[in-house]
C-alpha cells in the first residue's frame, strides 16, 4: 500500500513522533490514522526508557503565576529537537508539570538529588519514632523504609502523584509523553516562589 506524504505530516503533526516511524505505522494500520497513533503510543512506551540517555538539548522555559499572583513557578524541561519544543503536547506538558510544582511545592526533581546525609538524617528520625511508639526492633526498619518512601512522594516531583491525576505519578506521566512524542524528555531545573518568602 502507498502512503500519501500529506498522511505522514498529517500522523507527525498529531503524534510529534519522526517521519520514519509514521509512516511504519501507516503502513501497519493500512493508512488508518487512529490505528497509526495507537500503535506509536504502545511502541513508545516500550521505547521510552531506551531514549532516556539520550541528549536534550532542545526544550523550553515555562512560568507559571498561580491565581492572585502568591506563587510562581520557572521551569526548564528539555527534549531533543525545536520541533518537539514548538509542539503543543509538549507545551502543554511543561505547563501541566510547572502548575503542579506550583501547588505541590517538591524540594528535587529526583531522588538522585537527595542528599544521602539529608535521608540518612530522615530514615534516622523515623526508627527513633517508630520505636518510641513502641513498635519492636525487628521491623522499626522496615517502618523507616516505608516513610522514606512516603518522604520521597513528597519532596521529589517524579515520585509526587500528579496534581490532575493523582493515580499517575509525574515519572509516569513523563514516560507517556516520551511514547507519545517519540523523544527523551527530562525535568532540568526549576525554581518556586512564593510573595514575601525570604
Amino acid at each position: 500500500m502507498e502512503i500519501k506524504p500529506e498522511l505522514v505530516k498529517e500522523l507527525r503533526i498529531k503524534s510529534s513522533a519522526g517521519m520514519m516511524n509514521c509512516k511504519k505505522a501507516l503502513i501497519e494500520s493500512k493508512g488508518d490514522i487512529a490505528k497509526a497513533e495507537k500503535i506509536l503510543r504502545e511502541k513508545g512506551l516500550a521505547q521510552a526508557s531506551k531514549k532516556a540517555s539520550r541528549v536534550t538539548r532542545e526544550g523550553i522555559i515555562e512560568s507559571y503565576i498561580h491565581h492572585g499572583s502568591r506563587i510562581g513557578v520557572l521551569l526548564e524541561v528539555n527534549c531533543e529537537t525545536d520541533f518537539v519544543a514548538r509542539n503543543e503536547v509538549f507545551k502543554s506538558l511543561v505547563h501541566d508539570i510547572a502548575l503542579h510544582i506550583a501547588a505541590t511545592n517538591p524540594s528535587y526533581i529526583s531522588i538522585d538529588e537527595v542528599p544521602k546525609d539529608e535521608t540518612e538524617k530522615e530514615k534516622e528520625i523515623y526508627k527513633k519514632q517508630a520505636l518510641n511508639d513502641g513498635k519492636p526492633e525487628n521491623i522499626v526498619e522496615k517502618i523507616a523504609e516505608g516513610r522514606i518512601k512516603k518522604y520521597y512522594e513528597e519532596s521529589v516531583l517524579l515520585e509526587q502523584a500528579f496534581v490532575k491525576d493523582p493515580d499517575k505519578k509525574i515519572d509516569e506521566l513523563l514516560k507517556e509523553n516520551i511514547a507519545t512524542i517519540g523523544e527523551n524528555i527530562v525535568v532540568k531545573r526549576f525554581s518556586r516562589f512564593v510573595l514575601g518568602e525570604s
